[in-house]
């Protein structure tokens, strides 16, 4: 059963040949002066939006230059850091290792003074027999 709210589709309508070459001319010179309206390269528009196109990409390549040169500033003071660091503790083990050798020429010192001490204290009772 139709619907009252719908309205029957109209019949088809055929266009004869003349009607469809007469429609596609039309829209081929639609076309045509669309692409005819497309400003060329030397417009002024195209020109001053070519500018503004260059100075973003110039005001990019800036930041990114800079950025590199900070990135490249803060890999060479971290750098240095590390160095200093290395610098330092390769002098705190030399000052470490010199006193653990003088320690050791001490302790050596010490221990012929006490022997020689002792043998002296046992030459002087086999002296007294």
């Amino acid at each position: 059963m139709p619907r009252p709210d719908r309205r029957p589709l109209p019949a088809h309508k055929s266009a004869n040949l003349n009607d469809r070459l007469n429609a596609a001319a039309a829209a081929k010179r639609v076309a045509i002066e669309r692409f005819r309206a497309i400003p060329g390269r030397d417009d002024p528009s195209v020109l001053e939006r070519q500018a503004a196109q260059k100075a973003i990409s110039d005001a990019r390549d800036a930041r990114i230059a800079e950025r590199k040169t900070v990135r490249e500033a803060e890999a060479a003071r971290l750098a240095a850091a590390e160095a200093a660091k290395i610098a330092e503790r390769e002098a705190r083990e030399l000052v470490e290792r010199k006193e653990a050798a003088e320690a050791a020429a001490r302790t050596k010192t010490l221990e012929a003074e006490r022997k020689a001490a002792r043998d002296a204290r046992y030459a002087s009772r086999k002296g007294r027999r």
